[in-house]
């Protein structure tokens, strides 16, 4: 299903790309890779410039400046037909049937309607949908709906996959079923841009990523690293703690408590001394763990910096 020819340096180049409309710079000096079978992060808040990057990318837009290259070449429409781009907004031709509805995007990738036909029927196999070959798209649920836009990105077996909001709509049991296929892409060797505001979704899949404000990049590299090089820490503790004294500890930003933790947020792991002299003192402790921050915590913090420049 996805045996696709691949050339041994497959790889998305951005090189210091920006693009301005009139007066305003929309993508500020962008550079980023995407390694064959890598899965890459392009995160920020609406408004950032995802869009307009995955619109330079495919080839509708021309960067003001820079240069964006697949595989060595330039992107025109010699290359177009190896990408799949699941965007944000639906762009399904409602009236039309999911079969009728895939053979218009397979033709435009120039495919033959013979294995559009064949890998179509893999694919409502795979997503348990094959009922709804001969339904009108607008018949559909919302969730079914996302799985046709899924289907029409992927029909060509893309060497680059871009999906931008992926799971919107579904459950989690389709959500795990959208997983899976991303990840067998990515066993096979294409190169994926995954966009969300999720970043529990962001942290099961990238390797590495970008966080843009504005156009402009305010973090980027690999997530471990990322992770491993911001100095904010999280402990978890269970057992009777003085809450209090953890509060006025040095070092300590922010002390939440849940149902069945405290969650302790520190400046830096220089403080984990601290807050354990005082969870010591307390009784029944079953767990005290240090933990990197969450992605969301980052994103929020770059973010906010950002803004406040």
């Amino acid at each position: 299903m996805y045996n696709v020819e691949r050339k041994e340096e497959f790889m998305l180049k951005v090189e210091h790309i920006t693009k301005y409309y009139d007066q305003n710079k929309a993508v500020d000096d962008l550079s980023f890779e995407v390694e064959d079978g890598k899965i890459f992060g392009l995160l920020g808040v609406n408004g950032a410039g995802k869009t307009t990057t995955f619109r330079m990318i495919i080839g509708l837009l021309e960067p003001t400046e820079g240069k964006i290259t697949l595989d060595g070449k330039p992107i025109d429409y010699n290359v177009t037909d190896t990408i799949g781009f699941l965007t944000e907004e639906r762009s399904l031709l409602t009236k039309l049937t999911v079969k009728e509805q895939i053979i218009y995007y397979g033709t435009l990738k120039g495919m033959e309607e013979k294995e559009i036909l064949k890998r179509l029927d893999e694919w409502l196999k795979r997503f348990h949908i094959e009922e709804y070959k001969e339904r009108k798209i607008k018949e559909l649920s919302k969730g079914n709906q996302q799985k046709v836009q899924f289907i029409s990105a992927v029909i060509n077996n893309p060497k680059l996959l871009i999906l931008d909001e992926p799971f919107s709509g579904l459950d989690p049991i389709n959500v795990e079923m959208f997983m899976d296929a991303i990840k067998d892409f990515k066993k096979r060797g294409s190169s994926i841009i995954f966009s969300s505001h999720r970043m529990e979704h962001v942290e099961m899949f990238c390797e590495s990523l970008v966080i843009l404000v504005k156009g402009k990049s305010v973090l980027e590299g690999e997530l471990k690293q990322i992770k491993k090089d911001y100095r904010k820490k999280n402990i978890h503790i269970k057992g009777n703690v003085n809450i209090e004294s953890l509060k006025k500890t040095k070092g300590v930003l922010e002390v939440i408590e849940n149902a069945d933790e405290l969650i302790v947020k520190i400046e830096d792991d220089s403080y984990i001394d601290n807050v354990f002299d005082i969870v010591k003192k307390g009784s029944e402790i079953t767990e005290f763990s240090v933990e990197d921050p969450t992605l969301n915590e980052i994103f929020l913090s770059k973010v906010g910096e950002a803004y406040e420049k």
